[in-house]
Order: C-alpha cells, then sequence, then structure tokens
C-alpha cells in the first residue's frame, strides 16, 4: 500500500516539474516506443542477431520485431516474446514461427548463414494496460522485450537478444556534461581573478582571499558527490544512471580514445589482461551499446555477456566509456594533464608578468604573485590534492581490488601514499604550530595573523573561522571515510550496507556543520549546510533503488527522475550564486587579511612611537631648527 501511495504522489509532484524537459534530449515520439540499443543474453548462440529494429504503437498495441542475423546451420525453432516494463512482466507469448497462424517467414526454418525476419505481436488491452503512461513521458525509460529462440527438436536454448525500447527522451545528453564543465571553468576564472586581486585590497597575495562562494572547489565537490552517487552498488533507475554519467569528468573519467589505447598496451605488458574488444574504439560502453546504425547499417562486434551483470563502479566506468581496468590510469592521466596544465597557466602568467614590468609601471596589486611564484604554484597543486583527495582514494581501493597491470596497481600505492604522507604532513605541521601559539599566547590566532604561517598553510583553514581553524581535519577525515565506503563494499550485494553507511557519514557531516559552523563567512555556512543538506536527501532517496528493499520499478524510475530535477535545480541555485557573491569578493577584503592588515599597522605605528628619535621634541627641533635649547612658548622674549 505504501509503495503504490508514495508512486501515486510523486506523480502528481512531477506534473509541477514537466516543464523541466526541455532541458533534456526530446524527440515527437507520441505514444511509440522504439529501440535505443540492444545486447545478446546468451553466449556462445547458435544464432547471433546483428542487427535489430524494434517499436512499439500503443495506440494499437503492436509491438515489432524486425531483425536480421547469422546461423551456424539450418534448424526450426520456436520463439518466445517478453515485454517487461519497469521489472514487471507485461506480455509473454511462445510461439513457432512454421505455424500458419504464427508464420514468420526467414524463421522457419532458420537458414544457414545470413538471414532476415520480421514479426508483429498484438498484447492484449489487458495487459497493455499494466505498461504506466509515464513511459511514454518520462526521459529513460525501464522497458524491455526479450526475443528467445529454441531449437524444435531438444528446446535448447540457441539465441536471445534483449532490447531496450525508448520514448525518444533521455538525460543522457553530452550538453549537460558541456554545461557543467563551463559552470566549473567559470568558478575557476572567478576565483582566479577575486585571488589576484587580492580580495580587492591590492595586496598582490594571492590565495590570501576564500574567494566566491561557492567556489571552484566547492562546484567541483558538489559535480563529484553527483557523480559517485551513481557509484553505488544498487539497481539504479536509467535515467538517473545516465544523468550521473554526464558528471564522470569531475572524478577525472574522461574517455579519450589514443589514451585508452596506450592504458590498454600498457596494461597488456604489464601482466593486465585485455577482455574481447573491451570497448569499440575505447569509446563505446560495454553495458550499453546500439548495434542498429540508423546511419549507415554498421555493426558493433559483440560483446561479452557477463559485463551486464556489473554494478557499482564498474558498471558507472563502463556506462562513461571505460574499461573498468583502466579506471585508475584514466584518473591518473587527467589528474597529471591538469596539474601540469595549471603549472604551465601560472608560468605562462609569470612570464606575462615579467614583460609587463620591464615594459612600463607594473600594478601593485600583483607584486606579491610575481615574488611568490613557485610558492603560488606549490599551494595550488596541494589544494588539488587536498580537495580531490576522496576521488583518488576510490579509483585507487578499486584498483587495488581489480587487479591486473602490476603498474597500475604499484602506481596507486605509491601515489596514494604519497599524497596522503602530504596531507598528514600538513595535518602534524598545523596542529603543532597552533599549539604553540596556544600555549605562548591562548589562541591559535597566529596561523591567520603571522604572515609567514598564513602564506604556508591558509589553504587548508583560510574559509574558517580562527576558533574552528581545525575543521579541515574533520573534511579530510570524511572524504577518506566515504570514498573508503564506496570501493570498499563495492560489489554484488553490498547495496543497502554501502548505502546506509554512507547516509551516516553524510549525516554526520551535516550535524557538524550545522552546529559548529565553521566558516568565517556566513554565507560560506549557508551555501556549505545547503549543499550538505542536498547530499543527505540525496542518499536517502537512492534507498529506493537497493534490491532488498523490492520497491516497485515504476517508483523507482519516478524518483530518479525526481532526483534529476532537484540536483539539476540545486545546481542552479549554486551557479546563481557562485556569480553574484563572486561580484561580493571582489569589492569585500578577506575578514582575516584585512585584520592582520589592521594589526600590521598598529605594530608599525607604536614601533614609530616607541623609538625615542621619534618622541625627541628637543632632538628633532634642534634638526630642524638648528642647535641651542629650545624655550618654552612662555620664556620668550616679547
Amino acid at each position: 500500500m505504501f509503495t503504490f501511495s508514495f508512486s501515486f504522489a510523486l506523480r502528481r509532484v512531477l506534473l509541477t516539474l514537466v516543464a523541466f524537459q526541455i532541458f533534456f534530449s526530446t524527440s515527437s515520439a507520441g505514444d511509440t516506443l522504439k529501440l535505443s540499443q540492444f545486447s545478446d543474453c546468451q553466449s556462445d548462440a547458435d544464432i547471433v542477431v546483428d542487427r535489430i529494429n524494434t517499436e512499439y504503437d500503443a495506440t494499437t498495441r503492436q509491438i515489432i520485431f524486425d531483425i536480421a542475423g547469422r546461423s551456424k546451420k539450418v534448424q526450426n525453432v520456436t520463439a518466445s516474446l517478453k515485454v517487461e516494463a519497469y521489472g514487471k512482466d507485461v506480455y509473454t507469448k511462445s510461439f513457432n514461427p512454421c505455424d500458419a497462424t504464427t508464420f514468420v517467414a526467414g524463421l522457419c526454418p532458420v537458414p544457414t548463414g545470413e538471414f532476415a525476419a520480421k514479426s508483429t505481436e498484438t498484447i492484449p488491452a489487458e495487459q497493455a494496460s499494466q505498461i504506466p503512461s509515464i513511459a511514454f513521458s518520462i526521459p529513460d525509460i525501464a522497458i524491455q522485450a526479450t526475443l528467445s529462440l529454441k531449437r524444435l527438436e531438444d528446446g535448447k536454448n540457441v539465441g536471445c537478444v534483449v532490447a531496450d525500447l525508448s520514448n525518444g527522451k533521455s538525460v543522457n545528453s553530452k550538453a549537460i556534461s558541456y554545461v557543467a564543465g563551463g559552470v566549473a571553468a567559470a568558478a575557476l576564472l572567478i576565483g582566479a581573478a577575486t585571488s589576484l586581486a587580492g580580495g580587492g585590497s591590492g595586496s598582490g597575495e594571492p590565495g590570501e582571499s576564500p574567494g566566491a562562494s561557492p567556489s571552484f572547489y566547492q562546484m567541483m565537490g558538489w559535480f563529484g558527490s553527483l557523480a559517485t552517487s551513481g557509484m553505488l552498488s544498487i539497481n539504479y533507475a536509467p535515467l538517473y544512471l545516465d544523468f550521473t554519467t554526464r558528471f564522470s569528468f569531475s572524478t577525472g573519467l574522461i574517455s579519450i580514445p589514443p589514451m585508452q589505447h596506450a592504458i590498454d598496451n600498457m596494461r597488456a605488458k604489464t601482466g593486465g589482461s585485455i577482455s574481447v574488444e573491451n570497448i569499440k574504439n575505447s569509446t563505446k560502453s560495454i553495458i550499453s551499446r546500439d548495434l542498429f546504425s540508423r546511419a549507415n547499417g554498421t555493426q558493433t562486434p559483440l560483446l561479452d555477456q557477463n559485463v551486464t551483470q556489473a554494478l557499482g563502479i564498474q558498471k558507472y566506468v563502463e556506462r562513461s566509456g571505460i574499461v573498468q581496468e583502466n579506471a585508475f590510469m584514466t584518473m591518473f592521466l587527467i589528474a597529471t594533464i591538469v596539474i601540469l596544465a595549471i603549472v604551465v597557466a601560472i608560468l605562462l602568467f609569470k612570464v606575462i608578468l615579467e614583460t609587463w614590468a620591464l615594459c612600463g609601471s607594473f600594478p601593485k596589486s600583483l607584486t606579491g604573485f610575481r615574488k611568490r611564484y613557485w610558492h603560488t604554484a606549490f599551494r595550488t597543486n596541494v589544494t588539488l590534492i587536498k580537495e580531490f583527495y576522496g576521488n583518488w582514494v576510490v579509483f585507487c581501493i578499486f584498483q587495488f581490488r581489480t587487479g591486473g597491470s602490476w603498474a597500475a596497481t604499484l602506481l596507486a600505492a605509491v601515489t596514494l601514499a604519497l599524497f596522503s604522507g602530504i596531507l598528514l604532513f600538513f595535518i602534524v605541521k598545523i596542529i603543532q604550530t597552533a599549539r604553540k601559539h596556544i600555549k605562548s599566547e591562548g589562541s591559535a590566532a597566529g596561523l591567520f595573523e603571522n604572515k609567514e604561517l598564513w602564506l604556508k598553510y591558509s589553504m587548508f583553514y583560510d574559509v574558517y573561522s580562527k576558533k574552528s581553524w581545525w575543521f579541515f581535519g574533520p573534511v579530510i577525515l570524511y572524504n577518506l571515510v566515504k570514498s573508503a565506503l564506496l570501493a570498499g563494499l563495492n560489489g554484488k550485494g553490498q547495496g543497502f550496507a554501502q548505502t546506509i553507511s554512507i547516509i551516516v557519514v553524510e549525516a554526520i557531516m551535516l550535524i557538524l556543520y550545522i552546529f559548529i559552523r565553521p566558516c568565517e563567512r556566513r554565507r560560506f555556512n549557508i551555501v556549505n549546510i545547503a549543499i550538505q543538506f542536498v547530499r543527505v536527501l540525496q542518499m536517502a532517496a537512492l534507498l529506493v533503488f537497493v534490491q532488498e528493499l523490492k520497491v516497485e520499478r515504476s517508483t523507482q524510475t519516478v524518483m530518479g527522475f525526481a532526483l534529476v530535477i532537484v540536483t539539476s535545480v540545486f545546481t542552479v541555485l549554486l551557479v546563481l550564486l557562485m556569480v553574484i557573491n563572486g561580484f561580493y569578493t571582489c569589492c569585500k577584503d578577506n575578514p582575516h587579511r584585512k585584520r592582520r592588515k589592521e594589526a600590521e599597522k598598529l605594530k608599525r605605528e607604536s614601533e614609530f612611537f616607541l623609538d625615542p628619535k621619534n618622541n625627541d621634541t628637543t632632538y628633532r627641533a634642534e634638526e630642524i631648527m638648528g642647535s641651542g635649547p629650545i624655550k618654552p612658548y612662555r620664556d620668550r622674549d616679547l
């Protein structure tokens, strides 16, 4: 009863959100479902399907199969057609292609070599009514048609094909990736502008300003959480899984054919195995493939059926167009390219500034960057390690569990140890320094007020208040634990424990943000709490996809669509906040930096007045008016 009520309520809510479908790739499909992709459901079959076109018309209740394939020998078969909608068997029928009432040319009998056949079946009204109306409106529906062929003599399976039907609407659009990438680039530019501006003060000390909120790292962290929400070992609705794969770039999973071929070659030379065709041209997913090309009729080689049962990280990686064994190396190479690009960009900017200085006057606001070029590059790379440490943990552990190439596994172990060591070093140094200041001064304010310490360590705590300087530690621990649970509990049968454990971690982090409110600026706290709150809701909603809870497939599809809408709207809000706060930050100084500058000014003034030369009025008067005693005004001659 709860399931049906919940599903009905969600459908009513979605009526108000239907306008958001304009963001998705759509086509005018009406009440027609057509083939989107198909795959074999039997390995080493005598009959292999090379091309297929399937269509279901709700008006006529007819389902059409138009197939072409190859057979190893002449044989009589019986055919079985099954239509499944949202996990329910809607229609099942077995027939003999040679019977007069169900005759199918091309299958009576199946000839040796190539063959073609077309069949039309009418689904009874009672059974057709079981296909929900949302199947024709919600993107990436979950309807499958399975055609099985059995040998007439002994009933042995000789061929099987599964076709996925689509209404033409999908969230699996590259436009989503392009827009998300553009948002990340905009966040990076806004962050760079506010950083170089020193928060608008003209200090020329890049990195001293926390920048706009959401920052580049916050936006990438949000995109990363969307991506990892599709890596759980649960049975996702296809539309939500496709949506999350559009953000795979934020985790370093970017499929570049030459790179994938190079990784394959490396693995082949270092003990790794190369599966059959892995991925066609290293760009097509093992899980979903479209063997029917409407353009030129070309076909894709058949793939190993075993991978179609993949769950979790393996399924996500392969759906992103990358072989699971290549996941870590892909992420490693993309990260290397990003780091090198940032270093080169900073170097190029340094060259531009030096040329500028030689040709004319140099802006005071950029003198700090000019003096501390290498320091800025080092700070930037350490910040990247800190912010993307969670993703690194996920794919390193996944590489350890996947195995294969000893070189990739060794590289994963070395880089994980190196990055963990770097973070541990800074954590220990900051804690030691803070304890020293607390012991001598009563607080850790020196981390913010001492310019040398600020330039060394502030990338870990620059957004936090003086009393919450330590909060970077729980954030790093949160990323580590969450990533370890995601990768460590990856696999079949682990979905429930994996989801619940991550929900607990997310909830604990939300409680910390709410009660501690660690950030110096109020809007930073608001943004962090909002992001964490949505993450908790997102993970809780994903429970409907856990197999053990046995939620109806139609409810899962509606929930998946609702998640896509909610996360899309929230992302738009974050973008608007980023732009508004970017302008605000450019016009307002970093509070930590402002207080430190005021303290430095006060110190200089104090030193000036404490200097005997500056306080000896007699000395100064003699210096101005010449030698000799200076008489008070009342003792002077009239």
